[in-house]
């Protein structure tokens, strides 16, 4: 008997050894659609012996299910940069990134920075960056003009040929534009306003430049397409697709810098693999499969290197977009307090009624 229950404990206690490290062995993947396309699963799969369970998700479905558990039930997940620093203070569902566990030497630096900056909290980065895009100006560039400002959306010469959006980037394009800092200003409700309202008498005054207010990309594309339209504040992305159509018309990053926006990389609190986590990150970044996910994506990530391995004419595109001062002068979205949005709402609303 003795015998035959050590045999079984010895049994039991491999079963589960083996239990434990095949669940070791698996990488439990929160994203967004096509940030983790089966192409690179499978190559990751196949070099590290990891499997990897993709959920996609969104922001708000992200932090929901994260605060549910408490950061449990996935090992990696991909917020947006603005919902990482409250999220942490506020639900504490993730941990510290360990910044020596990457291949720093991936990333756009100027990316990696800022990232680790508005995700830090209590002076520890909680976020690295992936997927990124901007908005920006989208010009028919026939003229020969090779620098371009949102003021130009107010200029004469754009008269009646003019798009954008009445929402809250095209307040904060136009306020960089006039030499303020609204991030700086988001913790000052007053200033804030003071600021937004500078920016609304400015687009009030040149409301006849404007041929239509978009809501939908696609609605933005066919008014440039057509014509009827010779510049927009529109995304990088629009911008690319319609450079492959018309070499004269691409996404321009203005010289107060584009916006920007990143979603990240995140620890869940209670992840349990977190050196999988790691390794997904890096492999990632290296610019070869960087260049696979934005195929899938339609977006570039952080990894430096990437735009060389992309489809040659999305390449280009790029390239005539951003060099390295532009990138570096983009202008990060900040989480937004509580409170804003009825100060951006009111101002939208005068704009929108002003005759």
């Amino acid at each position: 008997m003795k015998l035959s229950t050590k045999v079984t404990s010895a049994a039991i206690a491999a079963g589960l050894a083996f239990s434990v490290s095949a669940q070791a062995e698996e990488l439990r993947l929160l994203t967004w659609g096509g940030y983790a396309p089966q192409q690179v699963v499978d190559m990751f799969e196949k070099e590290t012996g990891i499997e990897v369970k993709v959920t996609l998700s969104n922001n708000e479905d992200m932090i929901s299910k994260l605060r549910a558990t408490r950061g449990a039930g996935f090992d990696l997940a991909q917020p947006s940069q603005d919902r990482v620093a409250s999220a942490q203070q506020e639900f504490r569902i993730y941990k510290p990134i360990d910044i020596s566990k990457l291949d720093q030497s991936l990333y756009i630096q100027s990316m990696l920075k800022s990232t680790q900056e508005s995700t830090s909290v209590n002076g520890k980065p909680y976020g690295v960056p992936h997927v990124w895009g901007t908005s920006g100006l989208i010009a028919n560039t026939a003229s020969g003009k090779t620098q371009y400002s949102f003021a130009d959306l107010c200029s004469d010469d754009y008269k009646g040929k003019v798009s954008y959006r009445l929402k809250r980037p095209t307040l904060i394009a136009f306020a960089f534009d006039m030499g303020e800092d609204p991030f700086a200003a988001y913790g000052d409700p007053a200033k804030y306003e003071q600021i937004l309202e500078k920016v609304q008498d400015r687009l009030i005054s040149c409301k006849d430049n404007v041929k239509a207010y978009w809501s939908g990309g696609d609605a933005l594309i066919n008014l440039l397409r057509s014509g009827e339209v010779t510049l927009a504040m529109g995304w990088d992305a629009g911008g690319w697709k319609l450079n492959k159509e018309d070499k004269d018309i691409n996404f321009v990053a203005p010289k107060s810098g584009a916006l920007g926006w990143i979603d990240t990389f995140v620890l869940p609190a209670k992840g349990k693999n977190d050196d999988a986590a790691y390794k997904w990150i890096n492999f990632v970044n290296r610019p070869e499969i960087a260049a696979l996910i934005t195929a899938s994506a339609g977006q570039f990530t952080a990894s430096a290197g990437a735009d060389a391995f992309v489809e040659e004419g999305l390449s280009k595109s790029y390239k005539a977009s951003f060099n390295q001062a532009a990138l570096d002068n983009i202008k990060w979205y900040p989480p937004v307090p509580a409170g804003l949005e009825t100060i951006e709402g009111k101002v939208l609303d005068r704009i929108k009624a002003a005759q």
